[in-house]
């Protein structure tokens, strides 16, 4: 499937990602291997994207990105469906990684992630898996349990304490939503699309951020699917295969939007448009099989794009 690519506007810094560290800290992270790390299939669209010739006069672009007109309201998007993390709110690097590494060290388990160390872990969807991996890798610190079951119960506990960690930092409103957000999920409600939040983490953390950063008002009109709503995490297509047919919409008829891999696998994989707003760790993730990418969505006049281009992009045409 042919997407859009959008660069990074160089006079736009509202929207830029930001650029990762490359230090590392000499601690246990050293033994952590990436390619053990489990294959992240990405599945190919049934349907190819294409721009017939007698469109093409219709195409406009602007300096920061897609202007969308002469959109037929009669194919809007029935649903949106969000990730959360790197979507909504940037939240990775200065959020999660820093209530993992708290977590880590109020229970005294000698373990830091460092800031590319946790870019790697990301590849695996949920923060208890990503912690169970990590240890079956690089070993179990020697004051964890020993036994299969109390370690599940173990990783169970220390993922609450990081989700209350976490939890704080979003009350605090200390990390801001990603530009475009509220204005994107605003013109859904204005059109009466349905508005959903689709993520592999915990479902308090994810329904905080909702909460606290777009509003009661906003949050009373979205609906959360997170956490172990579903078996299998992303880049499995079950929590956007429960989001369709919880919402009572066609997968065909929703628009995603994600800033991973693994989640533009589990879109896709779910027969849905994916748009990619590439976020600080996935900025040079393969997003091939997307069908479009920025680097935000962006508010103006740093507008990336809008509900319109979302409209167009189910009508397979760019206006």
């Amino acid at each position: 499937m042919a997407s859009i690519i959008i660069p990074s506007s160089s006079s736009s810094s509202s929207c830029s990602t930001s650029s990762l560290l490359h230090s590392r800290t000499p601690t246990i992270n050293k033994h952590f291997k990436s390619s053990l790390l489990p294959e992240l299939p990405i599945r190919s669209s049934l349907a190819k994207f294409s721009t017939p010739l007698s469109r093409r006069n219709s195409i406009k672009r602007s300096k920061t990105g897609f202007k969308c007109s002469a959109v037929d309201s009669s194919v809007l998007p029935s649903a949106l469906l969000f990730d959360c993390d790197g979507v909504l709110v940037d939240t990775e690097k200065d959020g999660h990684r820093v209530s993992f590494n708290d977590t880590f060290n109020e229970k005294e388990l000698g373990v830091t992630w460092d800031v590319d160390l946790y870019g790697e872990l990301l590849k695996i969807g949920g923060g208890k898996e990503r912690m169970t991996a990590y240890f079956n890798e690089t070993g179990w610190p020697e004051n964890t349990p020993k036994g299969e079951q109390e370690r599940k119960e173990f990783i169970a506990s220390l993922h609450k304490r990081k989700t209350e960690l976490f939890m704080v930092l979003i009350e605090k409103k200390l990390l801001p939503l990603r530009p475009g957000v509220a204005k994107l999920i605003d013109q859904a409600f204005a059109k009466g699309v349905k508005v959903a939040v689709c993520s592999t983490s915990n479902e308090k953390a994810v329904s905080a951020i909702v909460s606290f950063l777009l509003g009661p008002e906003r949050a009373a009109k979205i609906q959360i699917f997170a956490g172990d709503v579903v078996p299998r995490k992303k880049p499995d297509p079950a929590i956007y295969n429960l989001a369709a047919t919880t919402l009572g919409v066609e997968p065909s008829r929703c628009v995603v939007v994600e800033d991973s891999g693994i989640g533009l696998a589990a879109a896709k994989a779910a027969g849905m448009t994916c748009i990619v707003t590439k976020s600080g760790y996935t900025a040079d993730e393969d997003f091939e099989n997307a069908d479009a990418v920025f680097d935000c969505i962006g508010d103006p006049p740093e507008e990336r794009f809008d509900l319109a281009f979302c409209t167009n992009l189910l009508q397979k045409q760019y206006v």
